[in-house]
């Protein structure tokens, strides 16, 4: 199985990396129109670099790791060329497989959403696809994606959202962690390590929710003695409305890849 990637920036190199650590490198091409980033990547990885996007289109499964915006650029160069032979999977924020197809008509699109956790393999990433690619190679493009975490399938009306919550929530968790340590710094803790506390304990609380299964506000309330410290603290989050900023931040994010897609 041969596996291509079109751009090696952000997401699609720390996609690509730990696809590499997982395949056979010298059966993974990539391209980048920034040449040095591109051929740094493939020093430091093992994969095969080639110069134009065209050069990937011999592979089984190829990532389109472009941005909404340019996306027309690439298409105009290569979508022609595109064998109905090879899956081309997308991470174009928004942009929704009919309107790839308008782009490629004879290619074959599996769409995906996954997140900057990828970095650590740590990845939440979504994928949905056409009518044209068959259940054992939606399962193969899950199974390479697993390299770099989680993946489920959804369906495509849930992408929007999906796009908002893990896409665009490792930001708004970083915001959450980034203020906990203000605030320890401001009770008087060093700097280094109210960010080592504030992040350990977003992470342990996160793991809690996935590895037990209980809601969150059962474990929410666990941690909430009667006239304790918690619950003052919950209490102040509610009165600044913690939870509907959170629900906005979401919705707004989910409104503008709806958006993008138009």
């Amino acid at each position: 199985m041969k596996i291509g990637c079109i751009g090696t920036g952000a997401m699609g190199g720390a996609i690509m990396r730990a696809v590499c650590k997982k395949y056979d490198p010298s059966q993974i091409k990539v391209t980048d129109k920034n040449l040095e980033m591109g051929k740094a990547f493939a020093a430091e990885t093992g994969a095969s670099f080639v110069k134009e996007n065209k050069e990937v289109l011999d592979c089984d499964y190829i990532f389109l790791a472009v941005k909404p915006q340019f996306l027309a650029d690439v298409f105009a160069e290569i979508g022609d060329k595109i064998s109905s032979d090879s899956v081309i999977i997308s991470m174009a924020a928004g942009v929704k497989i009919e309107k790839l197809e308008k782009f490629a008509p004879k290619a074959r699109f599996i769409r995906m959403m996954p997140n900057v956790c990828a970095q650590i393999g740590q990845a939440m990433t979504a994928i949905t696809y056409g009518q044209n690619i068959k259940e054992e190679e939606a399962k193969i493009a899950q199974e390479i994606l697993s390299s770099a975490g989680k993946v489920e399938i959804v369906p495509e009306k849930l992408m929007d959202c999906v796009t908002a919550v893990s896409g665009s929530g490792p930001a708004f968790v970083f915001m959450f962690i980034e203020a906990m340590a203000d605030a320890a710094v401001r009770c008087g803790m060093p700097r280094a390590q109210a960010y080592t506390y504030a992040a350990q304990t977003v992470y342990g609380s996160a793991g809690m929710v996935l590895e037990s299964g209980k809601h969150p506000a059962i474990l929410k309330d666990m941690v909430c003695s009667p006239a304790g410290t918690t619950i003052e603290g919950v209490a102040a989050l509610e009165k600044n409305n913690f939870r509907n900023a959170v629900i906005e931040a979401v919705t707004s994010a989910c409104e503008k890849s709806a958006a993008l897609g138009k």
